[in-house]
């Protein structure tokens, strides 16, 4: 049954898979390009500040694509049960839970796509570059890191689409409702509850601080 199903969302997903894990690769490549350390040009008149800025900035498109890609996979792995009206799923002789999980596993194997393109890509840059003295190369943390930001972005997302439509319309409200306070304290002056909100999530402790910090491939 998960050959089927995994086959199902491969169908449905593979016109995203591609260009995804091409994304993937080519980000960490073009970064170190940009950066002017890539594949044997690096010169002396790039400072170890620039080289760092530059991929500073490439970095922000890390966890920008992990969120991308945990929202397409999510989407498209009930996409044929929602096009049937859930027929297959309720015919099937096992329990709700067990197909749940069985979608799950189905999107969260094809998620290695992407991982590996961006392996791949790290690994090459990483090989190629040549890298300022007192500056390291970290291929394999940023593709953990990836992985895990993937990872956790394609369970909450996944988590959210299989729980129905009832319960986004709490979630919908609860996001009204934090709207509301936030205008209502603002015009007290009270303080920014959207800003507290998002530290509380994205900073640490916060549940999704793996998509904030640094997202290096080549760091000091």
């Amino acid at each position: 049954m998960f050959r089927a199903i995994l086959f199902t969302q491969w169908k449905l997903s593979r016109w995203y898979l591609g260009p995804m894990a091409l994304a993937a690769f080519t980000l960490p490549v073009v970064s170190v390009q940009q950066a002017g350390i890539g594949f044997g040009v690096f010169t002396d008149r790039f400072a170890t500040s620039a080289v760092l800025s530059t991929i500073e900035f490439y970095s922000v498109g890390y966890p920008v694509l992990a969120a991308l890609v945990a929202v397409i996979m999510a989407a498209t792995a009930w996409a044929a049960d929602e096009k049937g009206r859930h027929v297959y799923a309720l015919s099937l002789p096992v329990p709700r839970w067990h197909y749940v999980l069985l979608r799950f596993g189905a999107g969260a194997f094809l998620l290695l796509a992407p991982v590996l393109g961006l392996a791949a890509g790290a690994i090459l840059a990483s090989a190629a570059a040549t890298i300022p003295p007192g500056m390291e190369a970290h291929p394999v943390a940023l593709t953990v890191r990836f992985a895990l930001a993937l990872g956790l972005a394609y369970a909450l997302i996944f988590a959210l689409t299989a729980a129905g439509e009832q319960v986004g319309r709490y979630l919908a409200a609860v996001v009204g409702l934090l709207v509301i306070l936030h205008i209502v304290l603002a015009m007290f002056q009270v303080g920014d509850l959207i800003v507290w909100v998002g530290e509380a999530l994205l900073l640490w402790p916060g549940p999704l601080e793996i998509f904030t910090g640094r997202w290096m491939l080549i760091d000091v």
